[in-house]
């Protein structure tokens, strides 16, 4: 009797619509929530959290939200931000507890990059340990050496220990126009 090896998920990033909403919604709160631990920001009263991004995810030209499926469940989800701009902002990023540590971020990441050519931004908290050594390994992945980190002072918090910042370049790569 030979035991089966599970079959690695079909992983597909794909622009997220209307339709979508409500997986993103979900995927939303959880993301909220494991930010609470390093912002010490509580739930509202109804138990949902800040939804500001969400919103202009949705509703600004100037934003996308990407939905990250393995197989038909859905495990991330990506706001990128500033595309009229000269630099992108991947704004927020999340994966679930489960899909962690299997490629998928990495792998939703560099195509969410390859889409949007140029100048990118992304933010993360030192207290973050996991997204810090995330985030320098898809620096690295994509830019080589060619990146930079930076601490900037959250705007309208004070409170909060500055950000860092992770900073770098792609261009477009052959046969892969940048679409949105």
């Amino acid at each position: 009797m030979t035991a089966s090896v599970p079959s690695e998920p079909v992983v597909s990033l794909r622009r997220a619509g209307e339709a979508d909403r409500p997986a993103v919604e979900r995927l939303w709160l959880m993301f909220r929530h494991d930010m609470s631990e390093f912002e010490g920001v509580l739930p509202h009263p109804d138990g949902t959290f800040r939804q500001d991004r969400l919103h202009l995810a949705f509703g600004e030209p100037d934003w996308i939200p990407y939905l990250v499926r393995a197989d038909d469940r859905p495990v991330a989800f990506a706001f990128v931000r500033g595309l009229a701009g000269p630099t992108r902002v991947l704004n927020s990023f999340f994966v679930v507890r489960g899909a962690r540590r299997t490629g998928v971020g990495l792998r939703a990441v560099r195509e969410i990059v390859a889409r949007h050519p140029g100048s990118w931004d992304i933010a993360f908290q030192d207290a973050n340990v996991a997204a810090v050594r995330f985030w320098r390994r898809v620096a690295t992945e994509i830019a080589g050496e060619a990146w930079t980190e930076e601490r900037r002072e959250v705007p309208g918090r004070p409170d909060l220990p500055p950000d860092a910042w992770i900073s770098f370049r792609t261009a477009p790569g052959p046969g892969r126009p940048p679409v949105a």
